[in-house]
């Protein structure tokens, strides 16, 4: 499975990229829904799932996979690795992870039919103050010892806890109570 993967990133790397990230961000929203809200099967909200699918193979990830190939080209300081580490992450931290965190939470209020204001408003700078609880320390292991075809990949799999933590976030006030498992 390893091999083939491999195959499929070097002579589509954009494409697996983004299947991949669907599939995980569909991944996370289950896990939100029935480990934290704990829905049952019935309970499991397709539409949601979906959309964060759509939000991960459509944006995220072709979004990453060029992300990374550029702060790998543009960020370096030369004959210091450490500094090129660190300096990766600010401006990962500082410019994507910003940016990123607009476009989705604006994404899935326009996707849920509602407008992206009152859910910015509500989310974003929670959910900006988790991200940097959590993300300087993956993205600098991340950019110190994974090679660059692989980095998404990581990112995709630390991200099942923290999709599944944007996506009940997101599923705040979405509706009025989170359903309560059937007895």
């Amino acid at each position: 499975m390893l091999r083939w993967y491999q195959a499929k990133l070097r002579t589509n790397p954009l494409l697996t990229q983004s299947i991949t990230t669907s599939i995980l961000f569909a991944t996370g929203d289950s896990m939100a829904q029935h480990l934290v809200e704990r829905r049952t099967l019935k309970q499991h909200d397709n539409g949601r799932t979906a959309r964060m699918a759509l939000y991960g193979g459509a944006v995220f990830g072709p979004a990453a996979t060029k992300w990374f190939g550029f702060l790998t080209r543009a960020v370096n300081i030369k004959g210091r690795p450490n500094a090129t580490i660190a300096a990766r992450v600010l401006v990962d931290q500082s410019v994507f992870a910003s940016c990123n965190l607009f476009v989705f939470l604006s994404s899935m209020a326009m996707l849920e039919g509602t407008p992206p204001q009152k859910k910015l408003e509500s989310s974003y700078f929670t959910a900006l103050q988790k991200n940097w609880m959590v993300w300087p320390a993956v993205q600098a292991i991340n950019f110190k010892f994974v090679p660059l075809e692989h980095r998404v990949l990581v990112v995709n799999v630390v991200s099942l806890g923290w999709n599944c933590y944007l996506s009940y976030l997101n599923s705040q006030g979405e509706h009025n109570e989170v359903p309560q498992p059937a007895e």
